[in-house]
C-alpha cells in the first residue's frame, strides 16, 4: 500500500518544501551562513521541493538527478523561479566531465536528503563531492565560512531503512525489519507479495548499499571530512506527513551507542565538511 507522497507528484513536492524550511534549513543554519550569494546544489533533487527554501534565501540553487521524469517535474513546480534564474535543474550524472568542469570548486553547501542509501559505491562517491565545494573551504571546519554537506538518511538497520514503505502491496509495506534478511528470503517474500519489477529493482539496489551510522561515520573520517554536527531521530520528521507522528529527538545516550542505534533511530543528519 503505497503512501499519498507515493502516487501523488504534488504532494511529495509540498512535504519536501515544508520538511526542507522546518527541518534541513534550520539544521545546516547551525553550522553555515545562508543567504544572497550562496551557492547550493542538491544531488537527487527529485522534484526540487528541498531548494525553494533555500532559494526564497536569496541563494542560486542547482538540482541534479538522473530521472528526467522528476526532472521535469522540478522544471514545472518551480517555473518561475527558473526563469528567473534563481535555480536551475539537470538531469545528469556528477561524474560526467561536462558537469565537473562546469561546477568544479563552485558551491557552498551540498545536499543529500534520503540520496546517499541509493548511491552505489559509496565510499569513492562521498569524498568525490568535495570537488564542488570551493577551493579550501572543506579544510576550514571551525567556522561557518567552510563549505559543508548535508547528509540525510535512515539508517539501514531501523525498521524501514529498505524503503519498504513504497511496496504496493499492504502487508509488506507496513512489515518492519525484513529487509535486513538474507537477499534470497528478501527477495521472495517480495515476489511472494506480488511487487512491480520495478519496486523489487529498487528496494534491491538499496539492500546493496545498506548504509548505516557507523559505516557512513567511518567513510567520512577515512575521505578527510569532518562531522560538524548531528542529530538523531527516534522518529523520523518525514513521518509526521507519512503516518502522522510527532518528529522526536533521539534520547541522546542511545546515540552514542554503537550498532544498537541503528535499530531504534529512524533517521540521522549530518553536516561534514
Amino acid at each position: 500500500m503505497a503512501l499519498k507522497q507515493h502516487l501523488d507528484d504534488k504532494v511529495r513536492f509540498d512535504q519536501q518544501v515544508d520538511n526542507s524550511l522546518s527541518y534541513v534549513l534550520p539544521f545546516i543554519e547551525k553550522t553555515k551562513t545562508i543567504g544572497p550569494g550562496t551557492t547550493v546544489l542538491e544531488v537527487g533533487t527529485g522534484e526540487g521541493g528541498v531548494l525553494l527554501p533555500f532559494i526564497n534565501r536569496g541563494c542560486f540553487c542547482v538540482g541534479v538527478d538522473l530521472a528526467p521524469e522528476r526532472i521535469a517535474l522540478a522544471n514545472g513546480f518551480l517555473a518561475a523561479e527558473v526563469a528567473a534564474g534563481k535555480v536551475e535543474f539537470m538531469c545528469q550524472n556528477i561524474y560526467e566531465d561536462a558537469f565537473i568542469n562546469r561546477f568544479k570548486n563552485f558551491f557552498d553547501i551540498i545536499i543529500l536528503k534520503d540520496v546517499i542509501e541509493h548511491v552505489p559505491e559509496q565510499e569513492k562517491f562521498i569524498p568525490f563531492l568535495k570537488t564542488f565545494l570551493k577551493p579550501g573551504l572543506a579544510a576550514e571546519v571551525s567556522t561557518k565560512e567552510g563549505g559543508q554537506i548535508f547528509f540525510g538518511f535512515p539508517p539501514w538497520y531501523m525498521p524501514f531503512g529498505g524503503h519498504q514503505q513504497v511496496c504496493r502491496t499492504k502487508w509488506v509495506s507496513v512489515l518492519p525489519y525484513y529487509h535486513i534478511l538474507p537477499r534470497f528470503l528478501y527477495l521472495g517474500i517480495l515476489k511472494l507479495a506480488k511487487e512491480p519489477d520495478n519496486i523489487i529493482k529498487e528496494l534491491l539496489e538499496i539492500k546493496d548499499t545498506q548504509i548505516t551510522i557507523e559505516r557512513f561515520e567511518r567513510i567520512v573520517k577515512k575521505s578527510g571530512l569532518k562531522v560538524l554536527n548531528k542529530q538523531h531521530y527516534l522518529i523520523n520528521p518525514i513521518y509526521k506527513y507519512k503516518f502522522g507522528l510527532k518528529p522526536r529527538r533521539q534520547w541522546a545516550p542511545l546515540s552514542w551507542i554503537p550498532y544498537f542505534r541503528d535499530f531504534v533511530t529512524t533517521c540521522v543528519y549530518y553536516t561534514v565538511g
